[in-house]
């Protein structure tokens, strides 16, 4: 796969029609910020199978010579998402699909009003019409069907087909469509073109936010009016991490961005030689075990965290726990994992500010729940609640759910900045150690790292084991080694497979020269101002 290079400014995206979008503001003057903005409207659009505006979003924005500084636009469940309401209607679990498991406020639009924000702090002037023109266009005439949307129409067309609103705007006929088959979004073009006059928290406070509203109470859904007149997304301060190779940024809870960390703290610590092979996989593999059992002991609404995140990244803990890591020998994995669909895209203007920026509606699709209105599909990120009424992650009103979402950003020794990220679910924290360890300590170009084979520890979809998933490229050599030290390894049968996550990285050198790629397991690329 090859490296785009470029001095003016570059945007990755999983869809190509994002990637242009935000390269086009690069273009026009805009900043970084702002062409993120534009990307992602656009792939709110045109990738609904992987996240919208009815989801959930984190930015890592970096100027230059900052500390990045996190947007985290998730939000809460509603007020009415109660475990006596749940438990009433007989469920043990909350709902993955239908109008129960769209329980949470959708965040993303409240993140890109504080992007919007933090773009005119540094001097941006685009206005919101111009970000929202090429999404707004996309909408109203359509875009063909990607590859991924049409394959996972079909997939999950038995839990979605009866959902609301579902089959009106994402069927053809009632059938799923064929790739490549144009899909008109005329309600959601007119939402975008009423926030751009409007103004983003039109989405919580306005007109917008009203029909929105009017429409989950008709479904009965637990998110009121209430629930979203209330919303702000959040500046946080992001997590960081010093490594021999620089300081790597991630996003706080609720996202698992503490176990992307976790996981490069503990590999710095085993100094693997800088190549492929058993070592590296093996090494990453077991710092992801550990890495999951602090994320599920810890992680959870930040204002409910039962220990501090930062005392996992101190030099101290990570020094005992990578001196437990066996070169040779797999720690045994009985743990639980998650599903979930999101996009990762990134953004360097030729100022060098960089954007890490991750929106996702959790599952394929979300809840399947299409607000008539608006033409908005509705996350169910809620999902995440637990019903127990001792679980970490146990369902309240007003409560943050668990995210997998967690963009990632590192500023190096040698001055480069790197961001980067994936979607994936359970296997953000590991693709993106994969991508960081080729590219950035083993030395490979950017588009040869994110094509490089990869693997997976936890479940894919629709399989219940916690076997380590490898694609088929892999020298049958290693995959033994892996074996022979305890590893439950299961070959896929792909050379790309989806479950390996769609992944993205820009780096910019000292000098302003920027390199960068997207997954040739997504549908997209880079593009340059």
């Amino acid at each position: 796969m090859d490296t785009v290079t470029s001095t003016g400014g570059m945007v990755v995206a999983p869809h190509m029609a994002a990637a242009r979008a935000g390269a086009e503001i690069l273009a026009e003057g805009g900043s970084a910020i702002e062409a993120m903005i534009a990307a992602a409207a656009t792939i709110a659009v045109v990738y609904p199978h992987m996240n919208g505006i009815g989801g959930d979003g984190f930015w890592l924005i970096a100027p230059p010579g900052e500390d990045p500084k996190v947007i985290a636009a998730c939000g809460p469940a509603g007020a009415k998402a109660t475990l006596a309401a749940y438990n009433r209607a007989g469920h043990g679990t909350v709902p993955t699909r239908g109008p129960l498991a769209a329980l949470t406020v959708a965040g993303t639009v409240g993140g890109w009003q504080k992007a919007h924000e933090a773009a005119a702090s540094l001097g941006g002037r685009m206005p919101r019409r111009e970000l929202l023109s090429a999404a707004i266009a996309h909408a109203k005439d359509g875009i063909p069907v990607s590859r991924s949307q049409a394959y996972l129409t079909a997939a999950k067309l038995a839990e979605l087909e009866a959902q609301p609103g579902f089959a009106s705007v994402f069927l053809k006929d009632g059938k799923p469509p064929e790739t490549g088959d144009v899909i008109r979004q005329e309600r959601l073009a007119d939402t975008l073109d009423h926030l751009a006059v409007a103004g983003f928290d039109d989405f919580y406070r306005g007109d917008v936010g009203a029909s929105i509203a009017d429409d989950l109470e008709r479904i009965g859904a637990p998110v009121t009016k209430g629930d979203l007149e209330r919303y702000e997304a959040r500046i946080r301060h992001a997590l960081k991490l010093q490594t021999r190779a620089g300081t790597i940024y991630n996003a706080p809870p609720p996202t698992q961005g503490l176990a992307s960390l976790i996981i490069l703290g503990l590999y710095d610590r085993l100094t693997v030689p800088a190549r492929e092979g058993f070592p590296m996989l093996h090494g990453l593999v077991e710092a992801t075990k550990r890495a999951f059992l602090v994320r599920d002991r810890i992680v959870t609404d930040p204002d409910r965290l039962p220990e501090p995140p930062s005392r996992f990244l101190e030099a101290g803990w990570l020094d005992a726990e990578a001196a437990g890591i066996s070169p040779g020998r797999a720690l045994d994995w009985p743990v639980r994992s998650s599903l979930g669909d999101t996009i990762w895209m990134g953004a360097v203007d030729a100022r060098g500010c960089a954007v890490s920026f991750i929106q996702s509606i959790y599952w394929e699709f979300g809840s399947g729940c299409l607000l008539p209105k608006t033409g908005i599909l509705w996350q169910n990120r809620g999902a995440s609640f637990s019903l127990h009424p001792e679980a970490l992650n146990v369902l309240e009103p007003g409560r943050l759910p668990f995210h997998t979402l967690n963009p990632a950003l590192a500023r190096l020794s040698d001055g480069r900045v790197v961001t980067y990220g994936t979607m994936g679910g359970e296997g953000q924290p590991q693709t993106q150690a994969a991508i960081f360890t080729r590219a950035i300590l083993n030395g490979l170009p950017v588009g040869e790292a994110i094509d490089a084979p990869r693997w997976l520890l936890g479940r894919t979809w629709g399989d219940a084991t916690t076997a380590l998933r490898l694609e088929a490229r892999f020298d049958p050599d290693l995959v033994r080694a892996l074996e022979r030290a305890g590893h439950e390894v299961v070959v896929l049968g792909e050379d790309y497979s989806d479950t390996m996550g769609h992944a993205g990285m820009i780096i910019r050198n000292v000098r302003g020269g920027l390199e960068g790629a997207h997954d040739p397991r997504a549908d997209g690329g880079a593009a340059t101002a």
